[in-house]
């Protein structure tokens, strides 16, 4: 299996210590000269959005190669079957219990008897497409070079969030520029162009406009900015550049500067994408609730 990097010490047992051997085991890599690793922890943002930052570690540390990943029985149930002797991808699954409510709390709301809480982590094993076999899936998203309706839902996020969006013929040599609460893009750039620099320019804005801003330099927040296009863009389908793993050096082996990072990328990014989502429409909506109610 390709892989990152091995953990040979104790397994990790918690989120914690998750992200920890894995920032450690990227710094690492990018110290020895691998910089393709941070593409590859990158990459894995942008295909595995609903899963946890130490799971997305994870999965990218053990097969960077991974598309579309899901359980034994997942696989089963969608028709495929995990092939012979192909070894599983660890991940931590939360093991959740019930809390009983005293009898008083209880009685005030009977809906409400019991609360879920979490009782910690165990092993649990995915496995990637590729090492499944049996019906085809339906395709994912192509690779392209248009980013079609995404761009105009991220231009309708981005005012949503009460910042100005406008379009300029000169930025003194800049495709985009952020100025806390105003956006301004290059004219004349291609729409995965213009799409990108959005992206890169709508992370300047939910990220660094508080205080993160003085808590970093410039550079880095350059690197989180293209960090997050890089994520967005793979996601949505774009070709995108690796220029982000560039940056690594001004980390300097900061592994929690780095993980702090990366933290920050993969929840930006999923802010981003949970905006480009397409609108359910009313007839969607309601042939769900005729098939709820038949």
């Amino acid at each position: 299996m390709n892989s990152i990097a091995t953990i040979d010490s104790k397994k990790p047992s918690t989120k914690q210590e998750l992200i920890a051997a894995n920032i450690k085991l990227l710094i690492e890599q990018l110290e020895a000269g691998h910089s393709e690793a941070l593409t590859n922890y990158l990459t894995a943002m942008s295909r595995f959005q609903t899963y946890s930052f130490g799971n997305v570690l994870e999965i990218a540390r053990q097969m960077p190669s991974a598309t579309r990943v899901a359980g034994f029985w997942t696989w089963k149930n969608l028709g495929r079957s995990v092939k012979a002797g192909q070894k599983g991808i660890r991940i931590l699954a939360p093991i959740v219990g019930f809390r009983r409510k005293k009898d008083e709390e209880a009685k005030k709301d009977i809906t409400k008897q019991n609360e879920r809480v979490l009782l910690g982590f165990r092993n649990a094993y995915v496995f990637d497409i590729s090492q499944t076999e049996g019906v085809d899936l339906p395709a994912m998203r192509e690779v392209s070079g248009d980013p079609g309706e995404d761009l105009e839902r991220l231009a309708a996020f981005v005012r949503s969030r009460g910042i100005q969006l406008t379009y300029s013929d000169d930025l003194h040599g800049a495709l985009g520029a952020s100025y806390g609460g105003r956006i301004a893009i290059l004219n004349g750039q291609s729409k995965a162009e213009t799409f990108a620099t959005l992206v890169h320019e709508t992370a300047h804005e939910l990220l660094h406009r508080a205080e993160r801003r003085t808590a970093t330099t410039k550079t880095v927040r350059e690197m989180e900015a293209e960090a997050v296009a890089f994520v967005v863009g793979k996601a949505v389908g774009l070709v995108t550049s690796t220029a982000s793993a560039d940056y690594i050096v001004l980390y300097h082996g900061n592994a929690s500067l780095l993980a702090e990072s990366l933290e920050v990328i993969q929840q930006t990014a999923s802010v981003i994408l949970a905006a480009l989502e397409p609108p359910i429409s009313e007839d969607v909506i309601s042939e769900e609730l005729e098939e709820v109610a038949a």
